[in-house]
C-alpha cells in the first residue's frame, strides 16, 4: 500500500534531501555520488536523459552547479510516497543562477527523486527541471 505523506515526516528523506542541496551549494560532487546508485538514471531540463551515475556528473552536475548558488528544497512542501523500500520525493527547489550571457537569476524547479534502501537511501532517479518559463 503506497503512504503519501510530507517529506519532513520522513526523517530519512528530510535528511536526504538537505544532504543533497548542501552538496550542490558546495559542488560536493564526491558526497554526491555517495548518495546514488552507480547505475542510476536522470531527466532534466538540459537533457533528454543520462544513463549512468557518469553521464549525470559530467552532462547535469557539472555543468549546471557550477552556474548556480543558494540551492535548496522546499521541504515544507515536498511530497513522499513509499511503498516498502521505495520511496519517492516530488519537491519544488530554488536557486540562483548564471544564464548563457553571465546574467544571475533566479530559478525555480521541480524535482522527482526515486530513492530505494531503508538504512541508506540511494537515488536511483531524479528528474530536476525548471519552471516552465524560467530562464537561467
Amino acid at each position: 500500500m503506497v503512504e503519501v505523506v510530507r517529506a519532513e515526516s520522513v526523517p530519512s528523506v528530510a535528511s536526504w534531501l538537505r544532504g543533497f542541496a548542501a552538496a550542490v551549494r558546495e559542488r560536493d560532487y564526491d558526497t554526491a555520488r555517495e548518495m546514488f546508485h552507480p547505475d542510476a538514471e536522470g531527466f532534466g531540463t538540459v537533457a533528454e536523459r543520462w544513463i549512468g551515475l557518469d553521464q549525470l556528473y559530467a552532462e547535469q552536475w557539472h555543468g549546471v552547479w557550477e552556474r548556480t548558488t543558494g540551492f535548496d528544497f522546499d521541504l515544507a512542501g515536498a511530497t513522499v510516497f513509499a511503498d516498502g523500500d521505495v520511496l519517492i520525493a516530488i519537491s519544488d527547489w530554488s536557486s540562483e543562477g548564471a544564464g548563457p550571457g553571465g546574467a544571475v537569476g533566479l530559478r525555480r524547479g521541480r524535482a522527482t527523486i526515486a530513492l530505494v534502501g531503508n538504512a541508506t537511501l540511494l537515488a536511483v532517479h531524479t528528474h530536476f527541471s525548471m519552471v516552465p518559463g524560467t530562464s537561467a
